[in-house]
């Protein structure tokens, strides 16, 4: 059992909401905090997609994080 406390403005917030869509408060606490803690634990689009960033063109996966160093560095050795 867990207790807690909430400022009236959340509280009737809480009170419409689950009214509304027909559920006890408790239900949609309990729903609202499971579905908080499955986007806490389900990857971001960064790491859904990691493995393809960058594999295609330059096949540099870092090239917009480092592209002023990268820069830098081609035109250095074309000055060579």
């Amino acid at each position: 059992m867990i207790t807690l406390r909430l400022d009236p403005k959340l509280e009737q917030s809480i009170n419409n909401t689950a009214k509304n869509l027909g559920l006890t408060k408790s239900e949609l606490i309990r729903k609202s905090i499971n579905e908080y803690l499955e986007k806490l634990n389900s990857p971001n689009a960064w790491e859904t997609g990691e493995d393809l960033f960058g594999k295609y063109s330059s096949g540099l996966r870092d090239l917009s994080a480092n592209r002023k160093e990268l820069l830098k560095n081609k035109i250095k050795a074309k000055r060579k």
